[in-house]
């Protein structure tokens, strides 16, 4: 069993930067693929990012998000840069045993989200 907690989502302007950071719970978090993924109001949840051993993005984030993980800290950071309206969702953090996927449903573990808002 593996308990996920965001923190880090705030109210930014359009160009600013956020660090959203996920604390897991466990002993072998070295052993879970984390992922980042979204949710926008009256949309599905999408995915973001994804590391385990490699790590890649979403196509609509690439350049400017930088997913890493501290395995002795048992976190994972988000970090956010030149932030867009379009950016402005409930992010969640979530972990599964083994490789990397951006399918919402291959991941068993997900936390409650923290709320990003970008203004324009």
């Amino acid at each position: 069993q593996v308990q996920l907690v965001e923190s880090g989502g705030g109210l930014v302007q359009a160009g600013e930067s956020l660090r959203l950071s996920c604390a897991a719970s466990g002993r072998t978090f070295n052993s879970y693929a984390m992922g980042w993924f979204r949710q926008a109001p009256g949309k599905e949840r999408e995915f973001v990012a994804t590391i385990s051993w490699s790590l890649y993005y979403a196509n609509s984030v690439k350049g400017r998000f930088t997913i890493s993980r501290d395995n002795a800290k048992n976190t994972v950071y988000l970090q956010m840069n030149s932030l867009k309206p379009e950016d402005t969702a409930v992010y969640y953090c979530a972990a599964r045993r083994g490789s990397n996927s951006d399918y919402v449903g291959d991941f068993d573990y997900w936390g409650q989200g923290t709320q990003v808002t970008v203004s324009s």
